[in-house]
């Protein structure tokens, strides 16, 4: 006897299996070097893997406060303090969360209403609007630069409307690397000073910035951080991206409507971590000490790029490179990624899947977050294109 499964209405249905397990389930059947999702290919410090299990071993085992462990949200103030110069009280404006992408999401949740509209800067990740999605809302999508890849403060201030109900940032951005600059945020708050808009800004990547470049924080302003939810990741930041820890900072109003969501979303996040974390926080070198390791890393791979027959874009942020290939294949860019990976045994990831819209321009993004045989092993690949 067979039973039927009950039709249902799906909440997304436009949504598929992302193109990052796509490829990269294709660079493993096809035996590629994976330069497409965006996590490291090596470990974390051995110190923090030491201070988790000395917070297991201590006991630190059971359900930790809410809004997340009281000494790291002390920490994370601190951090951001010693960092941008705002103080925010982790009490009431720091909340740890199960990684970024539940942090966007519960803002969204949180904030965002049936019927309103959400700005969003395209190319973006893919999970704004999904999340935008599920909250009732409508995504309005605002490209970039065409040419430059960076914002257009013209068409933001042509896409708000009065339904507008927040914009969504992100910096370094993903893919592009481009980072923003003072005089960009300084725009926005003067754009967003008349209206009722609010801010997320995903600021996962505030550790790579290279060049002599400093990260340029909503939460740096102290007019933008009254209408801004900041989300970062210590996932990214220390190379434990399968530990999806990350948080937000937000007024205590803001936050407030944020923790009424994440307590029905994870309730809480795991203890030993956010422990060893806050213990981890005490020495600010790691995180100081970001950009260098990953602007050696960048030099290195956009070296030998040089002598291929990819055009090189700017990275000033992030660990990923973006190249357009115009000058290698006349095919899309995401046929284009599936030969790269079956033919040249390299995996990358198509700027389609970040766009609703079709891109102007061939280009794909690697992820440089590797070890330096790893990226060796594709160079040396890609050079025999």
């Amino acid at each position: 006897m067979t039973f039927e499964t009950p039709a249902v209405t799906s909440r997304l249905p436009a949504v598929g299996t992302t193109i990052f397990t796509v490829m990269s389930a294709l660079a493993t059947r096809h035996g590629a070097v994976n330069l497409g999702q965006g996590f490291p290919d090596f470990e974390g410090d051995p110190a923090l893997v030491d201070a988790v299990v000395e917070a297991m071993r201590s006991g630190h085992n059971q359900y930790p406060p809410m809004p997340g462990v009281p000494a790291l949200r002390s920490a994370i103030a601190g951090k951001i303090e010693a960092l941008h110069g705002t103080r925010y009280d982790a009490d009431s404006e720091i909340t740890v969360t199960a990684g970024a992408t539940q942090a966007l999401l519960t803002a969204i949740l949180a904030l965002v209403h049936p019927g309103d509209e959400v700005i969003v800067l395209e190319p973006c990740y893919d999970s704004y609007e999904p999340a935008i999605t599920l909250a009732g809302a409508r995504t309005v999508r605002v490209p970039l630069d065409p040419v430059t890849l960076r914002v257009d403060l013209n068409r933001v201030a042509a896409a708000l409307s009065p339904r507008t109900r927040a914009i969504l940032i992100n910096t370094p951005h993903n893919p592009t690397g481009t980072v923003w600059t003072v005089e960009e945020r300084n725009g926005l708050r003067d754009l967003l000073r008349p209206t009722g808009v609010l801010l997320i800004s995903d600021e996962v990547y505030e550790h790579m910035v290279f060049d002599g470049q400093a990260h340029v924080s909503a939460g740096g302003d102290a007019e933008l951080a009254a209408r801004s939810l900041v989300v970062s990741s210590f996932g990214k930041t220390f190379h434990v991206t399968g530990w999806k820890v990350g948080y937000v900072a937000a007024p205590a109003a803001l936050m407030a409507e944020f923790r009424k969501v994440h307590q029905f979303n994870v309730f809480t996040v795991n203890t030993p971590m956010q422990i060893g974390l806050a213990r981890y926080l005490a020495d600010p070198a790691p995180y100081l000490d970001l950009p260098a390791f990953y602007q050696r890393k960048r030099d290195f791979f956009r070296a030998g790029l040089a002598s291929t027959r990819f055009e090189l874009l700017p990275c000033e942020g992030t660990y990923f490179q973006c190249v357009a290939y115009e000058q290698i294949s006349s095919l899309d860019d995401e046929a284009f990624c599936r030969w790269l990976t079956e033919s040249v045994g390299v995996a990358a990831i198509p700027l389609s899947a970040f766009s609703a819209q079709a891109p102007t321009r061939r280009l794909v993004r690697f992820c440089f977050a590797k070890q330096d045989a790893t990226l060796t092993a594709a160079l040396s690949r890609l050079q025999a294109l």
